[in-house]
Parts: C-alpha cells; sequence; structure tokens
C-alpha cells in the first residue's frame, strides 16, 4: 500500500483520539507511518455486524467519554501511536526502561505473523479467523529473546488487581501493561466496542485524589486517562470468549547489555517461516493451510448458511482482517517494515526484495476485503461471488506459502555464518 492509498473514510472516529496507524511505502519504497481515519469495508463490515448485536439496547445507552485534565503521579513516558496494540504496549514498557526497539522490529524479533481459521472456536457466534499470534505471546517471546526478567499475573479480585497495580505504579515506580475488554473502554466510540477480551494497554500514572490513571493506548493519538471503576471494569469485563481476570504483565529487570540483534533477527525470521509452513496437510487450521481452508470454506458459505448467514461470516473475516488488532493486511505491511529494516541492520539485501513482495500480498489481503464488503453490502453492479472471493484467497494462501518457503531458504544461507 502507497502511502497516498492509505484511507481517510472519517465516520465513527470523529470526536474521538482513536485513529488507525498504517505502514505504508512512499515514492521511494520506504516504509512510514500513516494516520487513518478509517476504511469504508471496515465501516461496512461493523454496520452489519451491529445489526446483529444483542448489546444493541445497552449499548445505545453508552456514551463516549473523553478526559483530558490529569494531573496526578505520571511516569515520564511519552505517547506513541501504533498498528497494534501488544506491540505498542510492549514498546512503551521497554523504552521505560531504556531500550528503544520500533513497533516493527518488535514484531518481528517475537515472530508474530501467523495465521488461524478456527470454526470450532466462536466470537459472536462466528468462526475466529486471526492473522497473528495468540494474545500475550508477543511479551513473551520478546523479553525472553532479549533476557528480560518479567511477570505477568491474574487475579481472583478486581479489588487485588487494583491493588497491586497501584503498588507497583507508586511506590516501584514502573508502568504495567494490563490486558482489557473493549466493550466499556469509555474513550473509545460506541461503535468499535464489542465483547473483545484481548486489547492491550499501558498504565503510566495515577491521580490519587479524582481516582483516575494515566493510560498509553497504542490505538488514539494522545494520552487517555480512565477512572478508577472503569479501568476496573474493563481489567474484568463481563462476555466475551475468555475471561482475564485483570491480567497484567510488567517488566521487573533488563540486563546490563543487550543480545547482538543480528542472529536474533536471522532466527526470528526463520522461526516465522517455520510457523506459517510447518504444518501437514491434514492440520487445516492454522499458516498457510488456513488460508487454504478459509477458501474452501468461503465457497460453501451462501449454500450451507443462507445468505444472510454467509454475508455474517463474511462480515467476521472482514473485521478480524480490519479492526481487531491491526488486522491481516496491517500486519503484512507491518512485517514488510520489519524486513526492510532487517536488510539494514544485518546488511542482508536481499530482504529488501522480500520486504516488497509481502508488501504485495499485503495489497491483495485489502483487495479482498474490498471485494467481500462490496458483496455483503450487494451495490448495484458488482458481480463479485463467494468462489470469486475463494479464488483470491486461494492464490494468497499459494503466495504466503511461496513466500515464506523461499525467505526460509534465504536465511538459512546466512545463519551460524
Amino acid at each position: 500500500m502507497k502511502v497516498k492509498d492509505v484511507p481517510q473514510d472519517l465516520k465513527y472516529y470523529e470526536g474521538s483520539h482513536v485513529r488507525d496507524v498504517n505502514y505504508a511505502v512512499d515514492d521511494d519504497g520506504k516504509y512510514q507511518v500513516v494516520l487513518s481515519d478509517g476504511w469504508s469495508p471496515k465501516t461496512e463490515a461493523l454496520e452489519l455486524a451491529l445489526e446483529e448485536d444483542v448489546d444493541k439496547e445497552e449499548r445505545s445507552k453508552m456514551k463516549m467519554q473523553i478526559q483530558n485534565d490529569f494531573k496526578g503521579f505520571e511516569l515520564p513516558l511519552e505517547h506513541r501511536p501504533a498498528a497494534h496494540c501488544e506491540n505498542g504496549t510492549i514498546s512503551s514498557l521497554l523504552r521505560y526502561h531504556g531500550i528503544d526497539l520500533s513497533e516493527p522490529m518488535i514484531f518481528g524479533l517475537a515472530s508474530g505473523l501467523f495465521f488461524t481459521h478456527i470454526t470450532f472456536i466462536k466470537m459472536g457466534g462466528l468462526p475466529v479467523t486471526s492473522f497473528r499470534t495468540f494474545p500475550g505471546v508477543l511479551f513473551k517471546r520478546i523479553t525472553k529473546l532479549l533476557g528480560i526478567k518479567t511477570t505477568t499475573h491474574r487475579f481472583f479480585s478486581p479489588e487485588k488487581a487494583m491493588q497491586t497495580l497501584d503498588k507497583l505504579l507508586l511506590e516501584q515506580k514502573t508502568p504495567v501493561g494490563c490486558v482489557v475488554g473493549m466493550y466499556e473502554l469509555p474513550y473509545v466510540p460506541v461503535e468499535y466496542r464489542f465483547r473483545f477480551n484481548g486489547h492491550n494497554i499501558c498504565v503510566i500514572g495515577k491521580d490519587e485524589e479524582k481516582g483516575q490513571y494515566s493510560v498509553l493506548d497504542s490505538n488514539v493519538t494522545q494520552k487517555e486517562t480512565i477512572s478508577y471503576e472503569d479501568l476496573a471494569k474493563v481489567r474484568f469485563p463481563k462476555g466475551g470468549v475468555y475471561p482475564l481476570m485483570g491480567q497484567m504483565y510488567w517488566i521487573k529487570s533488563v540486563p546490563k547489555q543487550l543480545p547482538d540483534l543480528n542472529p536474533l533477527i536471522l532466527k526470528a525470521i526463520h522461526k516465522t517461516c517455520w510457523y506459517m509452513t510447518s504444518q501437514p496437510k491434514f492440520i487445516r487450521y492454522v499458516g498457510a493451510n488456513g488460508i487454504l481452508y478459509l477458501s474452501e470454506c468461503i465457497r460453501t458459505w451462501e449454500e450451507k448458511k443462507g445468505r444472510r448467514k454467509a454475508a455474517l461470516n463474511l462480515a467476521q473475516v472482514i473485521r478480524m482482517l480490519e479492526e481487531i488488532g491491526t488486522g491481516g493486511a496491517g500486519f503484512r505491511f507491518v512485517y514488510g517494515a520489519f524486513l526492510q529494516e532487517a536488510a539494514e541492520r544485518t546488511g542482508i539485501q536481499e530482504l529488501n526484495e522480500y520486504s516488497k513482495r509481502i508488501t504485495e500480498i499485503g495489497d491483495m489481503w485489502r483487495e479482498f476485503a474490498y471485494k467481500a464488503s462490496r458483496m455483503f453490502k450487494k451495490r448495484a453492479g458488482e458481480t463479485f461471488t463467494y468462489d470469486d472471493l475463494g479464488d483470491l484467497l486461494q492464490k494468497i494462501g499459494e503466495k504466503e506459502r511461496k513466500f515464506f518457503e523461499d525467505l526460509d531458504v534465504e536465511v538459512k544461507k546466512h545463519i551460524d555464518r
């Protein structure tokens, strides 16, 4: 995706600080970070989902709250938007401890790129499609790789969870990553609140007099504040696929000297390639196999599920592709930016060519999202079919398999030299 092609379809973001972060290439082929006001296929998938929303009445009573008058204790940590919330929170925690790595480098070193289409796990009654590793894995991988000691903790009691958070902030003076539910996050536009228990924020301060916390949320353009009651509520959300139990994580100590990143970069690339291509054909749900499996499934949706249910399934894929946690195309662009940075760090110029290839695959995912949105909106004159979408997914799956197989061959030439 080119910088000039980053969509700016402002609708539900208006009046909020929430914006999408896109990685796009400039005229010189270099990746740049560009803020986006949204994209119509994502908006249309969201609107279709909202039509079926069982929480419609409750949602209609919600209001967005933006508070900017924080004056309590706050750790000296600047806000930086990021394409993905876990990447952004990890970046904040690392920077506080003197380790400044780019978001693409964090994502690449943690081998975050992946794919799953799991029909037996449901979100909102529909199959889960994911374009990255499971939540929490990035933090564990990157800190282990760098020799950083960390702690992750869950709680049975909201009171205990908040007490521990306060102790870490006010006594130990350390920022804390919290996993929260999106549904009742007050500074997010109401239309974007759904029962997804996997959003990451970094808590960096507290105003004890007002009972407010200062947080860094990568999905917004500046620091946000949230009340004690709201933070406790989103740390222990009701509903969703799995209970969070106040999940929080933080860095305990960092090594005096970090390991050489160059060999770690190559091993991380190899690991990503293995994750995407190593599964035998009978393991159909993950890696490149998963994309081909989705290609097969999508062809039969209308016949097996009916027009309405097929459209909802398709809209769910687009939401996972474009809205939830950066999405498939977005992660491919982040990985392209990582390969570009890896080429500069390691001196392996061939990685720049692979950066171009994964960018082209990301563009194909964007094409899929565009065509799919035309399908479930049924615009006049559009002739796309589910078989057309299946054909495009098959091409993407085959290209991703070949891409990661070729990339693995390339990096193996340089590992342990």
